[in-house]
């Protein structure tokens, strides 16, 4: 290997996984800002958010290294036609197009490891990122006694903490609502301190009060209408109240309920998903017209005909009443056609709706590496022209780049999904908008174009105002 095609290499590399983990890192905050009050204050281990972080990443990847190719290429060859190197390349007698070769040969290594990653780890990342974010939203709060509020989180109490000390543990002024044996009776106990643990094995939350009073309704004498209700009253320096725990433990749906989901499938799976589908749709347009055959009992005959139609049986119709009668029951069957072909349709439009998408996830396993190469065939040339490098202009252009491709991807699938595009049109239309691009900056970059070159834009304008002003 040539040290010219070494120095590129390594000028790609590094930048490259700077940008990826830098990417990387954007995306996991705005996970963490988007859930944020559905993780904090659930009493969750610490290894449970490290995998919900991990699997995020995982899922984020296949946005993160589509951007981090093309933020990459454009600091890459930027930085080089800063430096002056890309002269020196030249001037030696080495094309753009040759001194592109071992980034070509990277960046299709990096399309296929991208395919094979969305194909095999994907579907595997979010089916483990999305159940366990199904369970941990569903948790309830590990704050089972916030202040100043009367919490019902316990079954048949309701508890109220004036104030808690910064340990979190000492209660202040509680009040204690408990509903006793009978249906209309509460048990109300006033406690001035109180100390909040859980036990050893974690099952139970206890609160041990101090210098308080209960007031009990107990059933009393039985009289001549209703029963009697007896109020006591119980003084005491210290008691205790536990609570069971079992409804706050973080418990794990199978991840089977998942599995059905397009983005935990990969492509052997989705293909029998669409073609099973595909299947049933047939079998339902078989049934349909089986269903509606029963109600065909009536045939029409040409417009120019005077007769519009007649019982295909032969009914005779006597008189106005028989005309009639004929006429409600053909009503009657039109309308209970109708409410066929209603929930048949409804059926049928849900079934085609899960086949565009799925369709539309089994293309998207390949628009990921065909994203990389054309976003290189972007970056590379426009970093050639730019001559910049840095985290400044290269930042800017790849975003704005970016944005485009992600724009247009997104009403893309959104059109797909909805049924205005086919599947295969919203999936690649991104990547067949972006390669001309791609190919006109390439062609613009060997032919070394200034085409991002304001002062020949300045001093064309200034020629044209020139000759705007100029006496006739």
């Amino acid at each position: 290997m040539k040290k010219i095609h070494l120095l590129l290499l390594k000028s790609f590399i590094r930048p490259f996984i700077v940008t990826l983990l830098i990417v990387m890192f954007v995306l996991l905050m705005l996970f963490l800002f988007k859930y944020i009050d559905d993780l904090i204050g659930k009493g969750f281990q610490w290894y449970i958010i490290l995998e919900l972080m991990m699997y995020n990443s995982a899922t984020n990847l296949a946005m993160a290294l589509p951007l981090s190719v093309l933020l990459s290429s454009i600091m890459t060859y930027g930085s080089l036609g800063e430096n002056y190197e890309l002269v020196a390349i030249k001037s030696a007698g080495i094309s753009l197009r040759r001194a592109m070769y071992p980034m070509i040969v990277v960046v299709f290594v990096i399309s296929i490891a991208a395919f094979a990653f969305s194909d095999y780890m994907l579907p595997v990342a979010n089916l483990k990122y999305f159940s366990l974010l199904y369970d941990a939203r569903k948790q309830k709060s590990a704050d089972l006694l916030p202040e100043n509020i009367f919490s019902n989180r316990f079954p048949g109490y309701t508890i109220r903490v004036k104030h808690k000390d910064p340990d979190g543990q000492t209660l202040h002024d509680i009040m204690i609502y408990h509903k006793g044996t009978l249906e209309t009776n509460l048990d109300v106990t006033f406690a001035k301190s109180g100390l909040m643990y859980r036990s050893k094995d974690d099952l139970f939350l206890i609160l041990k009060l101090k210098n308080g009073v209960i007031y009990a309704e107990e059933p009393g004498d039985q009289g001549n209408s209703m029963p009697r209700l007896r109020l006591r009253r119980f003084r005491f320096k210290e008691t205790e109240y536990k609570f069971d725990l079992s409804d706050f433990k973080m418990t794990r749906t199978d991840q089977s309920e998942f599995r059905n989901a397009s983005q935990m499938m990969n492509l052997k799976q989705l293909q029998h998903y669409v073609d099973s589908s595909q299947r049933m749709v047939d079998s339902n347009v078989k049934i349909n017209y089986a269903l509606l055959s029963a109600y065909m009992k009536y045939t029409t005959v040409p417009a120019k005909s005077k007769v519009k139609a007649f019982p295909a049986d032969s009914i005779k119709m006597n008189g106005q009443s028989d005309k009639i009668n004929v006429l409600n029951n053909a009503s009657s069957e039109v309308h209970q056609i109708l409410d066929v072909l209603r929930n048949r349709a409804e059926m049928h439009k849900e079934t085609n709706r899960g086949i565009r998408r799925y369709v539309l996830e089994y293309q998207k396993k390949f628009t990921l590496g065909a994203a990389c190469i054309v976003l290189f065939l972007i970056g590379a040339p426009l970093g050639a022209i730019i001559r910049k490098g840095g985290l400044g202009l290269p930042v800017v252009v790849s975003v704005i780049f970016f944005l485009i491709y992600y724009i247009i991807g997104t009403i893309g699938e959104k059109s797909a999904k909805e049924g205005d595009l086919s599947p295969l049109v919203g999936a690649w239309i991104s990547i067949v908008i972006l390669f001309p691009i791609g190919l006109f900056l390439s062609y613009k970059a060997a032919t070394d174009s200034a085409l991002f070159d304001m002062d020949l834009y300045k001093r064309f304008f200034k020629r044209f105002k020139l000759r705007k002003t100029k006496p006739v």
